[in-house]
């Protein structure tokens, strides 16, 4: 009787331990599969993501090919690339570099006849101004440059400049000058640029024709 009882009570236990093995193993695999799709859906976003934009900016290869402008934004002097996008008609883009530190900056926006208004970005993220201007029947473009809220604007001016042509110095005319007028003698110092080339001046950020002395 009593040996009866007992394998009874065996058989319940070894019942129930399975029992709770199975409702563990249940449990364990319903955890666990939220966590595996989670991951794998990380995954899949991190795939799918753009790469991350490295910082500072350099000069990209797609608008190398886009025509310059060189002058003026404020005190400083820069060259714009800036040509017109592909996927949209009115829709223009390119970069803009100051030629003393070799800072790079994005631009796109649009250009309606002879208006320009393009916003600006030093990350490829977020905006860091506006830029409202006029071009002129020469092709080149005047106007202001302001915050994203509008505030402290700064006037820029900026002219064509053939291919080839190398960047002029800070402060340089590059308008041609008015007919019927001689031009300017060449001062002392036009040689300048050789002796600042002789003497070690480099190319700022790898940029073609924007070089700075030492």
């Amino acid at each position: 009787m009593l040996e009866s009882k007992a394998m009874n009570n065996a058989v319940r236990w070894r019942g129930w331990v399975s029992g709770t093995a199975a409702t563990l193993l249940l449990a364990g695999a319903s955890v666990l599969m939220p966590v595996q799709v989670w991951a794998q859906s990380d995954a899949v976003k991190e795939l799918a993501a753009p790469p991350p934009i490295q910082l500072p900016l350099k000069p990209s290869p797609e608008f190398a090919k886009f025509p310059r402008l060189v002058g003026t934004l404020g005190s400083r002097q820069i060259v714009l690339r800036l040509g017109a996008k592909t996927d949209d008609p009115a829709g223009v883009h390119g970069e803009y570099q100051y030629t003393d530190t070799g800072e790079v900056i994005l631009i796109a926006g649009d250009r309606d006849g002879d208006t320009l208004e393009v916003e600006e970005s030093n990350d490829g993220t977020h905006i860091t101004g506006n830029w409202v201007g006029k071009f002129a029947a020469d092709g080149s473009v005047a106007g202001d440059r302001m915050n994203v809220d509008d505030s402290d604007p700064q006037p820029f001016d900026l002219r064509p400049l053939a291919a080839g042509q190398p960047v002029p110095a800070a402060g340089a005319q590059t308008a041609s000058p008015a007919a019927g007028t001689a031009p300017a003698a060449p001062a002392a110092s036009s040689t300048a640029p050789a002796a600042a080339a002789a003497s070690g001046a480099h190319t700022v950020n790898g940029v073609n024709n924007l070089s700075t002395g030492d």
